[in-house]
This record gives C-alpha cells, structure tokens and sequence, in this order.
C-alpha cells in the first residue's frame, strides 16, 4: 500500500507479555505470562475493556494495560509459603532466615512481609531476585551458591527458619545442608517445596508432569525417610494452594530441626489427605530456584551488608 511506512506499523506493535513487563506490572515476561493466563491482565477501556489471556498476542504499545489485582509477592510461589506458614503456625517475625532457591524471591518477600529481622536469599543462579528485595537491606543474596555446599560456618550467623524451593535436584540432598545452617545447637523449622517431577524416577515423569497419586505418596514418603535419618522431627504436611510449573503438583512440608526425630502421630493420614486432596488450578510460572531457603533467630538489628562473601578458610 502506497503511503504506508510498514516498519512504523510493526515498530507501534509488541507481545502483550513484552509490554506487561515494560510498564512495570511484572518484574519478568515469566510473571507477565502468569498474570495473563491467570485472567489478571485488563486491555482496552471502557467497553472495549477486556481480560486478555494470550500471552503472545501483538498489541499496540500505547494500549491501556492494567492489573485487575495486583499480587501481594513479587511471584506466585509467595502463596505457596503463605499457606505453609499459616497452617504449620510458622511465625518468622524478628527470626534470621535462610530463603533456599530463592529465584524472584516469592518466599523472600512473604518471610519479610511477616516480619523476619534478616532473609539469606541463596540460588545457584544469578540475576533473579526482584529489584525490590535485592534493594531491602534486610535481604542479603547469595547468588551462585549450591545449596549442597551449605556448613554450619557457611552464613554469618545461623538461622531459625529455613524455606526451600529448589528445582532439578532432589529435596534429600539438600535437606542436610540447611540443617547445618542451623548451627551445631540450633533450634527451628524447615518448610520445605516437595516437587514430584524433580523426586520421582524418569519412568514416573511423562512429560515433565506427575500424575499418578501414588507416585506423589511416594516422593513424599522419601522425603520423609531421608529426613528420619538426618535426625529431623517430620511434623506436617499439606497440599501446594497452586500448581506448579506444567501442572504439577506440589506438597509443602513442615520439618523442625533440634526436635525428637519422632514424626507427628497423624504425619501419615496428613500425607493421605493432602496426596488426596485438590490444588488450585492456577499455576505458578517462577517455577523455583535451584536451591532452597530457610529463616533463623538472631541477636543483631537489621542493616547487615547485602553483599555475601563465602566464608574464609578460617572459618570453613
């Protein structure tokens, strides 16, 4: 068509999730995408206002985007740990946390939102954790860790609470390591993500999805096995509010370190009802860190330096 400037045309246009992003509604196109398949995203005014759920759709890049309700976390999994805290009567208020897998920091800003003094937020990756929350001078990160390299020296003091959320490894080889972040005479609870798709044999995980109930029983049960041998007290356990990435789903445990290593009496019937039970049917798109996290009690006033350095030979 004569008279058209073509490149005009598609420079005005972007993905709805792109620009999500671009106006600060979402701190990554992952959390854009959740938000929009979740039904959160309004397009348009007026009349012409509407909920869009394609997330790849082309939009005019002054189109009038809104959030119909805003998250209280900076990323879905915050209702995750929100749930946990709550039925496990978790309270991290004035407790120094550890946050394992960390990524956007969901479980950070839930820990903080309660009131813990401190959060050592620690994921393998880099580059991850909200703007927000890196900004927090109660946060101190700890990009590029392994979890599995945790020691009692590991973190400048040790922690009372401790969540984990990590993904493409299993629970039970980083359970002991955050135990030890606990300190030698330490006291506290661990409330940790169990993911079927990263405990489960390849065999059991078809597509990257578990379905099989039985198989969620079993993961569980592990967990709980491996956590008998380090000497932890299994306490509780529930269903994840929300599905995890591809609809998966997930179970929160409740673990407490310095305890009897005796499980609850009714530990196996709450494993049954929450295998049993039903998860929301809106799914969380961080997906997790690689590591996990975890909160502990401490002495000192808030304003620690958020920089981390890995303990000296002295003290490794």
């Amino acid at each position: 068509m004569p008279g058209v400037n073509r490149t005009a045309v598609r420079a005005s246009r972007r993905r709805l999730d792109q620009l999500v992003v671009d106006r600060g509604l979402a701190e990554s196109r992952a959390r854009a995408q959740a938000l929009i398949l979740g039904g959160k995203v309004r397009t348009g005014l007026g009349d012409a206002a509407r909920l869009d759920r394609k997330v790849g759709d082309l939009v005019d890049e002054n189109l009038d985007v809104e959030l119909v309700e805003r998250e209280p976390w900076v990323s879905r999994g915050g209702h995750k740990l929100a749930a946990a805290l709550d039925a496990f009567g978790i309270d991290p208020a004035a407790r120094t946390c550890l946050d394992v897998g960390a990524s956007t920091g969901g479980f950070t800003d839930v820990l903080l939102q309660r009131g813990a003094r401190r959060v050592y937020a620690l994921d393998v990756g880099r580059g991850q954790l909200a703007e927000q929350l890196r900004n927090d001078p109660r946060v101190v990160s700890m990009e590029r860790t392994n979890a599995r390299t945790i020691t009692a020296n590991a973190l400048p003091e040790p922690v009372s609470v401790a969540t984990i959320d990590v993904s493409f490894i299993s629970l039970r080889l980083v359970l002991g390591p955050v135990a030890s972040a606990f300190g030698p005479s330490g006291a506290g609870d661990i409330v940790a993500l169990v993911k079927p798709q990263f405990e489960a044999g390849r065999a059991q995980v078809k597509g990257g999805v578990v379905r099989d109930p039985a198989v969620h029983r079993s993961t569980i049960d592990a967990v709980v096995a491996a956590a008998r041998d380090l000497g932890l007290a299994q306490v509780d356990v529930i269903a994840s509010p929300i599905l995890g990435p591809e609809g998966n789903r997930e179970f929160l445990l409740h673990l407490r370190v310095g305890s009897a290593p005796v499980a609850c009496a009714d530990l196996d019937a709450h494993i049954g009802a929450a295998v049993g039970g039903e998860t929301h049917a809106q799914t969380d798109a961080d997906g997790g860190g690689a590591a996990g996290a975890g909160a502990a009690k401490g002495e000192s006033e808030p304003g620690a330096p958020t920089t981390w350095h890995p303990p000296t030979a002295a003290r490794a």
